[in-house]
């Protein structure tokens, strides 16, 4: 089974880097990389789960449509994706579920930062993927935590995978720095042994940012993007489907493990 997700937000990263961005140009980033990102998924003939921030729903809600009628899932990640606040995991859910005119079932905590168990539970929610159990230096340290999915309280934890042991993070910088042979290597191990794989990428990843240095990225983060991450994501998918993987949403994946039924009233129009 395979989790494939996307933090579908307004691109901040120049940010981190000392270079102011506008919430306008942000969203031009997002919502181009957005669409590159749903005409690779059309193409595979497969289905994603998209974590919405506040901030790109009430922005781009003719995206988050897209989304929907192509049968994929929308879930919460956070309000402002640079500056989040306590109050945000039940905002985003308010926000995300009125423009998207469902319920809403997954939150993400922006940048998979620590978020309280508790108020995920109160805003009632099913599951909760804010886990990199992984050590990413100067981002995570969390290998004493679970490698695969657990319920906490009423909750669903689903983190990101992790191959085994040794616990390399397979996310979305592994697959722009990783010859991609080796990166599909680690994820036929890591799905063997696990039995899913949850992987998750960016909208902004997909758009042509080494065709502006005025954002002063580091190399790790423009390396492959644009074009060349479309083809890489086509090529990560087709080497799925090719292990006769099968790709489920978030909270059809919650579903399954704990025999509900769905209630997202989506249909898959690819």
């Amino acid at each position: 089974m395979i989790l494939l997700s996307f933090d579908t937000e307004e691109f901040d990263v120049p940010r981190e880097h000392g270079v102011s961005i506008s919430l306008a140009d942000g969203m031009k980033v997002s919502c181009e990389g957005t669409r590159r990102i749903l005409d690779v998924l059309r193409h595979n003939g497969v289905r994603a789960t998209f974590f919405c921030t506040g901030n790109f729903a009430e922005h781009a809600p003719e995206l988050i449509q897209r989304i929907l009628n192509a049968g994929h899932e929308v879930a919460c990640h956070g309000v402002d994706h640079w500056q989040p606040r306590e109050t945000d995991v039940a905002l985003s859910k308010q926000i995300v579920e009125r423009v998207a005119g469902r319920e809403v079932y997954g939150y993400r905590q922006p940048r998979m930062f620590p978020v309280s168990d508790e108020q995920i539970e109160q805003a009632g929610y099913r599951y909760n993927s804010s886990l990199n159990p992984a050590f990413v230096p100067g981002r995570y340290m969390h290998l004493t935590e679970p490698r695969t999915c657990f319920d906490k309280g009423k909750v669903m934890q689903i983190p990101a995978s992790v191959t085994p042991w040794l616990r390399l993070p397979l996310f979305w910088l592994a697959l722009h720095n990783m010859p991609q042979p080796i990166y599909h290597c680690l994820v036929r191990r890591t799905l063997r042994h696990d039995g899913y794989f949850m992987t998750y990428f960016h909208p902004w990843e997909f758009y042509d940012l080494k065709e502006h240095p005025e954002f002063r990225l580091p190399f790790i983060i423009r390396n492959n993007s644009g074009q060349q991450m479309v083809q890489r994501l086509d090529r990560l998918i087709k080497m799925l489907k090719e292990h006769d993987s099968s790709f489920l949403t978030f909270n059809e994946f919650y579903a399954l493990k704990h025999h509900t039924p769905r209630q997202d009233n989506q249909e898959f129009r690819i």
